[in-house]
């Protein structure tokens, strides 16, 4: 190997490395538009269904089609807005969303109530506090911080919904564009594995946002229902925030379900806490978690079973590996990845025994 072969390999290599460097700086100054495409990408294959029901049903041509569509989603935006905005607003110092001193005097009471039931069961209530050291533990300056975030969201909400919406739209529109794009870039050795793939994998995925919008759906509505028989206050909104907190399989409910608790015991802070708190709690808990015995068993399962073609067992394993190697985010994301992926050993794999098994649904 001559010096200048060696030269050449080491300019090279120091090239690619300040290439990907480079690549990676730029995807990380445009995050914001790539959430805006992903979002619009789950946006479009939710929507796809409503579309070709627009297309076959009632004869639209394709603009008609995907106006009518996207005028659907605003509705639905729409609607939420209308819906939360002046419920918050109006029941904002009961929930004591924005006030962090009336947090902390909340919670130190409901704290007080606690520790004055567990006196009267006979429980030295301050020396199993100071043990616990929860008074140092929970600390309120993080509230301030979470706020001006939770604001600056929202004022970037506008323009992320501006453009995610305009960005469905050509999504719906020119879909069959995009495809013929794609094919001049496919090689022709592997044109019909990967149309095929792209095809099964755009089916599958709007299955299953259709199918997790639908259990979300049943998911708030009984949790509004054990609420509401229980006169918990702000029942819609809390309803609301763990049916979303289910997006996150299985440590989602938990976080909902202690949500709920807390919202419910800070709800009823005037009442006795023998009496009125504590068993109230307990019963929201209990209904909660037949929500979630419903929705384990019975709902996901089947809906989501259906609209990915995989066992329940198999999609509980992929979603538990998920969640060791990647957190939080590899939970939310597992599924989807885990149906591209037998898409893609289907197409390019068949011959494979472990592919043959996994993907014998598809």
């Amino acid at each position: 190997m001559t010096s200048k072969t060696l030269a050449n390999g080491i300019l090279r290599a120091v090239g690619i490395i300040t290439g990907i460097c480079l690549l990676g700086y730029f995807l990380y100054q445009i995050q914001a538009v790539i959430v805006y495409l992903v979002v619009a990408l789950i946006t479009t294959l939710i929507g796809l269904p409503i579309l070709n029901f627009f297309q076959r049903k009632l004869k639209f041509n394709n603009i008609f089609a995907t106006i009518a569509t996207v005028f659907i989603f605003v509705l639905i935006l729409a609607g939420f807005i209308m819906m939360f905005i002046p419920l918050i607003s109006s029941q904002g110092e009961s929930l004591s969303l924005l006030q962090t001193t009336k947090i902390e005097q909340n919670i130190t009471e409901l704290l007080s109530k606690i520790g004055i039931w567990l006196e009267s069961h006979n429980i030295d209530s301050k020396n199993l506090m100071k043990e616990a050291n929860i008074g140092s533990k929970i600390n309120f300056s993080f509230i301030p911080n979470f706020l001006n975030i939770l604001l600056g969201t929202i004022g970037s909400f506008g323009v992320g919904l501006a453009s995610v919406l305009f960005i469905t739209f050509f999504f719906l529109k020119d879909r069959m564009l995009f495809v013929r794009g794609a094919k001049k870039l496919i090689p022709d050795s592997h044109e019909e594995q990967i149309l095929n793939s792209l095809d099964k994998i755009n089916h599958l995925l709007t299955r299953y946002f259709v199918g997790l919008l639908l259990q979300l759906l049943i998911i708030f509505v009984l949790y509004l229902i054990v609420l509401l028989i229980f006169g918990i206050q702000n029942a819609l909104v809390i309803a609301f925030l763990c049916a979303v907190l289910n997006i996150i399989p299985y440590i989602g409910p938990l976080i909902g379900s202690l949500l709920a608790a807390v919202l419910t015991m800070i709800s009823n802070l005037g009442s006795d806490f023998q009496t009125e708190i504590l068993p109230t709690t307990i019963y929201v808990m209990i209904g909660f978690w037949i929500v979630q015995v419903i929705d384990n068993n019975v709902s996901s399962p089947m809906i989501f079973s259906n609209s990915v073609n995989s066992h329940p067992l198999e999609i509980f394993l992929v979603i538990l590996i998920a969640g060791s190697l990647f957190g939080i985010l590899g939970m939310i994301i597992a599924v989807p990845m885990y149906t591209i992926l037998k898409v893609i050993g289907k197409e390019f794999f068949p011959e494979n025994r472990v592919v043959q098994m996994l993907t014998k649904d598809l």
